[in-house]
């Protein structure tokens, strides 16, 4: 079935205005209210809400006792402009989180990931302790395991650590945080994703140095929808 565009133009023109907005969700809120309730909560005269409430027949119907109320449109509008109001937020958020904070450079990120590696290597040599006096006089399988269980260490702990407050020891000494771009608080599961990316390293490098975004250093940040902001700057 074609959809009439002019009124959906119509409907869009109503819910435009900031007062018409605002009669509805008090109407939502409250069931019922009255004329009067209504002047006295927006503190506008009688002709002007007279207007706004003439605008808004489609949305509104009034009870036995002369109150007004939502009807089922009504309820529908409220939700489309709960939905506008946190596209709103969102766009905001965006807006501030790629041209307010400061981004961190490459380099201050990646003494902070060495420092992280460093005390993650040191942990590893300590549980492989007697695996590597074993294979002592075979460097492959001595750098092969300290490389796998250091990088498995480095995802669990900044996983755990970037999940609970965005930081790990090595953001911390440099004053670095990881945060959501949509501005929502960092979650365990977006710091496990854009974690794993260092588990393959120079591949997430690469296809982060392809995506040509200062936002975005390492694909996986991307993938995460994260990014680190330098705190001593911002």
């Amino acid at each position: 079935m074609a959809v009439d565009q002019e009124n959906i133009s119509k409907v869009l023109a109503v819910l435009s205005h900031k007062i018409r907005r605002e009669i509805l969700l008090i109407l939502r809120e409250k069931e019922e209210t009255s004329f009067t309730e209504l002047m006295n909560t927006l503190k506008i005269d009688t002709g002007k809400l007279s207007f706004h409430m003439r605008s808004l027949q489609p949305f509104i119907e009034q009870t036995q006792t002369g109150k007004y109320k939502l009807n089922r449109a009504g309820e529908d509008a409220v939700r489309v402009i709960r939905d506008v109001e946190s596209w709103a937020e969102v766009a905001d958020v965006n807006r501030k989180a790629t041209s307010q904070l400061a981004l961190a450079s490459t380099k201050r990120r990646t003494y902070a990931f060495l420092i992280d590696f460093a005390i993650m290597l040191a942990i590893a040599s300590l549980l492989l302790l007697e695996v590597l006096s074993s294979a002592a006089g075979n460097l492959i399988v001595i750098v092969f395991n300290l490389l796998f269980v250091a990088l498995a260490l480095v995802w669990i702990y900044s996983t755990l650590f970037e999940g609970f407050n965005g930081q790990t020891i090595g953001k911390r000494v440099f004053g670095l945080k990881v945060v959501q771009t949509d501005g929502k608080k960092l979650s365990y599961d977006h710091a496990a994703i854009r974690n794993f990316g260092k588990i393959l390293l120079p591949f997430d490098l690469l296809f982060g140095y392809m995506i040509d975004d200062p936002k975005f250093v390492r694909y996986f940040d991307k993938f995460a929808g994260t990014t680190v902001i330098d705190l001593r700057k911002h």
